[in-house]
């Protein structure tokens, strides 16, 4: 059997306000591609589909596109599972008409695949958490666990545990499962898992949202299903293998770059051959890199200038870093712009200037649109406009209407 692992496409990501929506359509183009070319059995989508619960009508006619051309009409399957990001019932709302087809939508931790035929294939056991399906002459085992929620993981396990071991950690929750689900492996049979949840010591990046990656929701790699041929893993955007398990668990990453700290990524898939009884034979697919994220670091003003005007014809998404005596004037912001419409950010760097400190003595002998104009300047580079500094002390006076003074420290705290 052979299967391609992927994860994390993200639909509807914005860079900071950008759409990526162009990206992310050349991105399907090539997977759909690839899918045919490496004549494939199973597509894996390790979760996190859409980049929110509430993805734009676009995004979503971009998936069911390529849902419908990687499915064949049913003669190849394919497994989607919900990642963090995803609203599980939205994310599984099109499953009747999806199954016919051979794609099977898993939404959360209880989601069970229904038995009988899947496109021209046939799940022949199923229940909460796993599913054997017969394809191509071969049957496997896949132990399925969509992004499980600290609420969601109590669901699964509340009625099959005691009190004291519903207590224990979150690592020790999720390999309860594994384990439990783990015995449904036969050594006639391929045996795979697919999640979305981040294990221990991965690397992260900033476009993964913290509050998810915390370490009450990290998992042991020892939790990881050990009878496992093969774990195809999302949630990480950069490709990487998890330490101490051999190579056959793996986060496939994001297949495009999404933030400034993913910009060295190399985005994959991974092909993956299987046979009964035998270790995986696993090979990387490279995708082409649509529009590139780059940091560019000018030494001045004039230097920024020309940069932008030699690189005015590439499809790039730009921060620039610029060395400076003094604060950038809006014309020359307005002529970097004019040659580099995707710059992203530009950051003033002064000379001379300790970026790590900012000189706010004395704010209580100063008036309050001295100590805006000192901020604004610090986090923008560029001294606030009139418009801007008229706006914000005519909120601070609608918050002053009842006679309490303002303190000033409080701005400063």
């Amino acid at each position: 059997m052979r299967i391609i692992h992927t994860s994390d496409w993200h639909l509807g990501k914005m860079l900071e306000g950008n759409s990526r929506l162009s990206e992310q359509e050349k991105f399907i183009d090539e997977f759909i591609d690839i899918v045919n070319k490496e004549n494939v059995d199973m597509v894996i989508i390790a979760g996190d589909i859409y980049d929110n619960s509430n993805p734009p009508a676009r995004a979503e006619k971009l998936f069911y596109r390529a849902l419908k051309e990687i499915c064949c009409n049913g003669k190849r399957a394919v497994l989607v599972i919900a990642g963090n990001h995803d609203n599980p019932e939205r994310l599984i709302a099109a499953s009747p008409l999806a199954y016919e087809q051979g794609i099977i939508m898993l939404g959360t931790p209880r989601s069970t695949a229904v038995k009988g035929k899947c496109g021209q294939f046939e799940i022949v056991e199923s229940d909460e958490g796993y599913f054997e399906i017969n394809m191509n002459g071969e049957k496997a085992v896949i132990i399925t666990l969509p992004y499980p929620s600290e609420k969601r993981l109590n669901e699964i396990i509340s009625d099959k545990l005691n009190e004291e071991e519903r207590q224990k950690d979150y690592s020790d929750r999720i390999g309860d499962v594994f384990s439990e689900l783990s015995q449904k492996y036969r050594d006639d049979t391929i045996n795979l898992a697919v999640s979305h949840l981040f294990v221990l010591g991965g690397e992260s990046s900033d476009s993964e949202r913290p509050i998810q990656l915390g370490g009450s929701l990290t998992v042991a790699a020892s939790k990881i299903p050990q009878k496992a041929q093969y774990v195809a893993l999302g949630h990480l955007h950069k490709p990487q293998k998890v330490k101490g398990t051999k190579g056959r668990v793996r986060y496939c990453g994001a297949p495009i770059q999404y933030s400034k700290s993913e910009r060295h990524n190399t985005n994959c898939a991974y092909i993956v051959d299987l046979k009964v009884g035998q270790e995986a034979d696993i090979k990387e697919v490279y995708f082409k890199n649509y529009k590139p994220i780059e940091v560019w670091k000018c030494e001045s003003i004039e230097e920024a200038i020309d940069k932008c005007k030699e690189n005015s014809e590439r499809e790039i998404w730009v921060y620039l870093e610029i060395k400076t005596d003094r604060v950038l004037l809006q014309e020359e912001i307005k002529e970097m712009k004019k040659y580099k419409k995707d710059i992203i950010e530009i950051k003033p760097i002064i000379k001379g200037q300790d970026e790590e400190e900012t000189d706010f003595e004395n704010l209580t002998e100063k008036s309050m649109d001295e100590v805006f104009k000192e901020f604004y300047k610090h986090e923008k580079g560029i001294m606030p406009s009139e418009e801007v500094l008229d706006l914000f002390l005519s909120i601070v006076d609608e918050n002053n209407e009842d006679g309490e003074e303002y303190e000033t420290q409080e701005i400063n705290d």
